[in-house]
């Protein structure tokens, strides 16, 4: 599959991706790419979270690849077994948090654990990083082999954000073209 092909709807995480994220450059550079929007960036609703992204796979008017990270990766994973007409080809996850962890971001909603463990209906990857301070690597590779996803060994990348360094993120851009050739 071409990005030509497809409709990638771009799902950013808690607080949105800024302006020099890698979800924010790729929506740019991709022109079939768009964001799902969410009414609350700040204090997610795990429920509005997932309904907006299945709202926005049934508006789609080709075939759709999600991109999440973070906490986009987790609405993606909820969303993920309800029917949306098999719009839904594939999902390229990057850097899964693990909500159920005691010292978590207090103003996400808890709704979103436990992390659904339900193979996705669809091929995905997860991309992990073994620094990521927001979940273990064993826990994402975990979690990947319950969905059926292919798991990425990201090495030492952090939270694979601005933050780490990954704005541009040319390697994951690759990643995700040699992804959608496989759809």
């Amino acid at each position: 599959m071409k990005t030509s092909d497809c409709e990638i709807l771009i799902v950013p995480g808690h607080t949105n991706s800024g302006d020099d994220h890698w979800q924010s450059r790729w929506e740019r550079q991709l022109s079939t790419a768009w964001r799902v929007e969410q009414e609350n960036w700040d204090a997610p609703n795990k429920d509005a979270w997932v309904e907006r992204i299945v709202r926005d796979v049934e508006r789609a008017e080709r075939p759709v690849v999600l991109v999440g990270h973070s906490r986009g990766v987790l609405a993606i994973a909820h969303a993920a077994p309800r029917p949306a007409g098999g719009k839904a080809k594939g999902a390229f996850l990057v850097s899964l948090p693990d909500v159920g962890r005691p010292d978590f971001i207090p103003a996400i909603d808890r709704a979103f654990a436990p992390i659904p463990r339900e193979p996705f209906p669809f091929p995905s990857v997860l991309v992990a990083s073994r620094t990521d301070p927001h979940c273990d690597y064993a826990k994402a590779e975990d979690i990947a082999y319950a969905w059926g996803s292919a798991i990425v060994d990201a090495g030492d990348a952090g939270h694979l954000n601005t933050e780490s360094g990954h704005g541009p993120w040319p390697e994951g851009l690759m990643r995700f073209a040699g992804f959608l050739k496989r759809l």
